[in-house]
C-alpha cells in the first residue's frame, strides 16, 4: 500500500471520530436543553404565558349553563296566563352514510312511512312530506318542513316519537306558551327568543304588553356549574368546583279574571265579526279597588300560535287617542254640580246653540223644544252641555278637566302610553269639549275618571297588577295596592251623577234602555263622536263615527265599572243600532261579574275540587261529594281541563264543563247560557258568532259532530 493511501485512510477514519464525538457532544447539549427546558416547565408550570395547570383543568373541567326560568305571569285565580315551555323543530336525515354504530341506518330508509306518519300529525300533506323528502340534490345531508315543523309542542313531539320514525330527528327551543290564546293579548304582551351575538346565547325578551314592561323583572339570571372529571369522564372527589346558582325570573300576578276575560273576548269576537269596525276597546274594573278585571282590544292576535299579530302591535287601551263624544257629558255634569252652577229643573232651548256665530247642534237637529237640563243629559244633548260649560267659565271647566287628569297619563309602566290634548282656544272649542269633541282621551284615562263617579268622589289608579313575586324564596319583591290618585268630585255629587245615569237608561225619554239587566239596577252613559280625518276635520258618512257606553252598576253603590268603544262599524245593512251591538258585550259581561259577585253573600256555595290529572270516575266521584254535577267533554279517562278552577267557590247549580283527553265531539247545547256558551267554546277551541238573547235555540254545529279546532259555532238565542 502506498504512503499517500495510507494517508488517506487515516484522514477518513479521523474525520469519522470528530463527526462521532460532535455528534454526541450535539446530541448531549439537546438533551441538557430538554432537561433544563422540562425542568424550568415543572418548576414554574408555564410555558409561552399559557399556565399549564390552568390548561389541564380546563381540558378535565366540564362547565354547564342552567338556563334561567323567565317568569310566569298568573291571573287573579293563580292560573298561569303564560309561562315557559319547550317548542321544537324537526329535521330529516336523508344521507345514506349516516349509520349506528351496529350498522343500523339512521337516515331516512322508509319514506312513505314518515310520509304518512307525519302528514297526519303535522298541518302538512302526505305528497309535500314525500316532496321534502326527495329533494333534487341527491347529496342533501338533511331536510326540514317548512313552518309546520317549527314549534312543534311536546304533545306533539310525543305522538311523533311513538312512530318510532327513523331518521326523524328534533331541536330544543326554549319557548313562551300562552295557553288561552285569545286572552288580553296586547296587554300581557308575547316573549320570544333573543340571541346575543356576543355571548351566542339565547334567552327570551319581551316584545310587548307586561312581557316589555315588566322584562327586567321577569328575566332571570343563568347559573353556571363546573365539575372536574378524569381521563376516563369521572368526576374527580377533589377537584375543583365553582358553581353559580341560577336565578329564575320573577312571577308576575295579574288582577285579570280569567272567566270574566274569556266572557269579554267572546262577546267581542263576535260583535266584531258581524260589523268589522277599524276597532274596539272594552274595560271592566272593579269599583273600589281600581282592578282592572278584564281588557281587551280588536283587532287583536291569538298569543298561542301568533295568528294576527300582524294586524296591529300596539296596545290601544293606552296609546290610542280619540275623541270620547257624550261619554264626556258625565265629567261636565260632574263639574257643573261640584261647582255649584247646576240647577237641573231650569230650562233652555235645545237644538241647537249659537257661540260667537258657530252653531253647537243637538244630535236631533229640531231639538225637543224647551226642556230642562236634567231631561237634556238623559237625552244626551250637546246644547244643554255647551250651556253648563258657558255657566261654568271656561277656567273653571278646565279645572275640572285637570282634576280628572285627563290630560295626564295613567302611568301603567306600558309602552307608549299617551297623554291626551285639547283644543281650548276658543270659546267654540272650549263648548265643544263640554260634549267629549275637540278633547282626545284614552281609554284607561276614562276608566281613571270614572272611577271618581263610582267611588264617591275619590279616583283610583286603575292597575293590572297586584304583585311581583320572587319565586326562589317567595318573597314579595314589589306590591301594587289601592291607590287613590286624586278626589274632584265630592261623595255628594257622584251620588247625584250616577242618578242622572240612571235616568238615561229607566227614563222613557232616555236613550240608554238597551243597557238594562233584569235583577240589577244600572247607571250608564252612551256616546256617539265624528272620528277625525287626519286633516283637522271630521270623516263624512254614515259609518263614521266612534261608538261608546260606560256604565256601573249596582247604580247606588257601584261595584264594577265597564266601558267600551267601537270605532267606524259598518252598519249599512245592520238589523242592530250601534248602541244595541255595544249592550251585546256590556250586559252579559256586566251580568256575570255581579252574579257572581252575589256568591260570597249565601250559604249555597261549595268549593270546586280540583280535577285536571283525574280519572273521568275520581272525577265524578270528587264532584258528587261537593254536591255538584258536570258536563263531561271528550272519550278519553282523563280531565285535561275544567271550566271552574280548583278551590274556587261556586253556586251548587253552576254549570260545570270538564274536558277529557278524548276526541271530542259536539254536545248539544239546547238550554245554554251565553255565558256558558262562550266557556264551553273557549275550553274546546271553537269559534262563536251569536244572535239573540236568552237561551240557546238553534247551533250551527249538529250534536255528535266531530269538533275542529277554530271553526266557528254559530249559536240562536231565544228568551225563555
Amino acid at each position: 500500500m502506498s504512503k499517500k493511501s495510507l494517508i488517506g485512510k487515516r484522514t477518513i477514519k479521523q474525520n469519522r471520530k470528530y463527526y462521532g464525538v460532535g455528534l454526541f457532544g450535539l446530541s448531549l447539549f439537546v438533551f441538557v436543553l430538554m432537561i433544563l427546558r422540562f425542568s424550568y416547565i415543572g418548576l414554574f408550570k408555564n410555558i409561552s404565558d399559557v399556565n399549564l395547570i390552568q390548561k389541564a383543568q380546563n381540558l378535565y373541567t366540564q362547565t354547564s349553563v342552567i338556563k334561567a326560568k323567565r317568569g310566569t305571569i298568573y291571573d287573579a285565580n293563580d292560573q298561569p296566563i303564560a309561562e315557559d315551555t319547550s317548542t321544537y323543530s324537526i329535521y330529516a336525515v336523508l344521507d345514506k352514510n349516516q349509520k349506528s354504530v351496529n350498522g343500523k341506518p339512521i337516515y331516512v330508509d322508509n319514506k312513505k312511512k314518515v310520509a304518512r306518519s307525519l302528514s297526519k300529525i303535522l298541518p302538512i300533506s302526505y305528497k309535500r312530506v314525500l316532496k321534502d323528502l326527495n329533494p333534487s340534490n341527491k347529496n342533501t345531508f338533511q331536510v326540514e318542513f317548512g313552518s309546520a315543523g317549527q314549534n312543534i309542542s311536546l304533545t306533539t313531539k310525543q305522538k311523533i316519537d311513538d312512530q318510532h320514525l327513523r331518521g326523524i330527528n328534533f331541536i330544543q327551543q326554549q319557548s313562551r306558551l300562552y295557553p288561552n290564546g285569545i286572552f288580553a293579548s296586547h296587554l300581557i304582551g308575547i316573549a320570544s327568543p333573543f340571541t346575543d351575538n356576543k355571548t351566542d346565547s339565547t334567552s327570551l325578551v319581551g316584545q310587548m304588553g307586561i312581557e316589555k314592561a315588566f322584562n327586567n323583572y321577569l328575566t332571570g339570571t343563568d347559573g353556571i356549574k363546573k365539575v372536574q372529571n378524569d381521563v376516563y369522564g369521572y368526576q374527580l372527589p377533589n377537584g375543583v368546583k365553582k358553581d353559580k346558582p341560577v336565578k329564575n325570573g320573577d312571577n308576575i300576578y295579574t288582577t285579570l279574571d280569567y272567566r270574566l276575560q274569556t266572557l269579554l273576548e267572546t262577546e267581542m269576537s263576535s260583535v266584531y265579526a258581524q260589523v268589522h269596525p277599524s276597532s274596539m276597546n272594552a274595560v271592566l274594573m272593579n269599583a273600589k279597588t281600581g282592578e282592572i278585571l278584564a281588557a281587551t282590544q280588536r283587532p287583536t292576535f291569538n298569543a298561542t300560535n301568533k295568528e294576527g299579530i300582524g294586524s296591529i302591535w300596539r296596545d290601544t287601551l293606552v296609546e290610542d287617542q280619540f275623541e270620547p263624544g257624550s261619554t264626556m257629558k258625565i265629567f261636565t255634569m260632574a263639574a257643573a254640580i261640584n261647582s255649584h252652577h247646576y240647577d237641573g229643573n231650569a230650562y233652555y232651548q235645545s237644538g241647537k246653540y249659537d257661540i260667537d256665530g258657530n252653531i253647537v247642534p243637538d244630535w236631533n237637529p229640531s231639538g225637543w223644544g224647551t226642556i230642562t237640563y236634567n231631561k237634556g243629559f238623559a237625552l244626551s244633548s250637546n246644547v244643554a252641555m255647551a250651556h253648563l260649560e258657558q255657566n261654568m267659565g271656561a277656567s273653571t271647566w278646565m279645572d275640572y278637566i285637570k282634576r280628572f287628569q285627563f290630560l295626564k297619563s295613567v302611568n301603567t309602566g306600558l309602552d307608549g302610553e299617551q297623554s291626551g290634548s285639547v283644543q281650548f282656544k276658543y270659546p267654540i272649542e272650549q263648548a265643544n269639549t263640554a260634549f267629549g269633541q275637540g278633547i282626545q282621551v284614552t281609554s284607561m284615562q276614562i276608566m281613571r275618571a270614572l272611577s271618581a263617579v263610582s267611588n264617591d268622589g275619590k279616583m283610583l289608579q286603575p292597575r293590572f297588577i297586584t304583585k311581583i313575586v320572587n319565586p326562589n324564596n317567595n318573597k314579595v319583591v314589589k306590591s301594587y295596592p289601592k291607590k287613590v290618585v286624586g278626589t274632584p268630585i265630592t261623595a255628594k255629587t257622584a251620588k247625584e251623577v250616577r242618578q242622572h245615569m240612571e235616568d238615561v237608561v229607566y227614563k222613557p225619554y232616555g236613550i240608554g234602555a238597551d243597557y238594562k239587566i233584569p235583577g240589577y239596577r244600572i247607571a250608564a252613559k252612551t256616546g256617539t263622536a265624528q272620528v277625525s280625518n287626519g286633516n283637522g276635520g271630521y270623516s263624512s258618512g254614515d259609518n263614521s263615527y266612534l261608538y261608546s257606553v260606560a256604565g256601573m252598576a249596582p247604580a247606588s253603590d257601584p261595584k264594577y265599572v265597564m266601558y267600551i268603544t267601537m270605532k267606524q262599524p259598518n252598519l249599512t245593512n245592520s238589523k242592530l243600532t250601534a248602541s244595541q251591538y255595544l249592550a251585546e258585550i256590556f250586559k252579559p259581561v256586566l251580568k256575570r261579574a255581579l252574579s257572581e259577585d252575589k256568591i260570597g253573600k249565601t250559604t249555597n256555595t261549595v268549593k270546586m275540587p280540583t280535577l285536571i290529572g283525574s280519572s273521568v270516575s275520581a272525577a265524578n266521584r270528587k264532584l258528587a261529594a261537593a254536591g255538584v254535577s258536570a258536563t263531561i267533554v271528550g272519550s278519553g279517562n282523563t280531565i285535561t281541563k275544567q271550566s271552574v278552577v280548583g278551590g274556587e267557590k261556586i253556586f251548587k247549580n253552576r254549570k260545570l264543563i270538564l274536558i277529557t283527553n278524548g276526541a271530542q265531539r259536539m254536545i248539544n247545547l239546547k238550554g245554554w247560557s251565553e255565558s256558558d256558551v262562550s266557556v264551553y267554546c273557549q275550553l274546546v277551541g271553537l269559534k262563536l258568532r251569536t244572535s239573540g238573547e236568552g237561551v240557546v235555540k238553534d247551533q250551527s254545529i249538529a250534536t255528535g259532530a266531530s269538533i275542529e279546532s277554530n271553526k266557528t259555532l254559530v249559536i240562536k238565542f231565544n228568551k225563555n
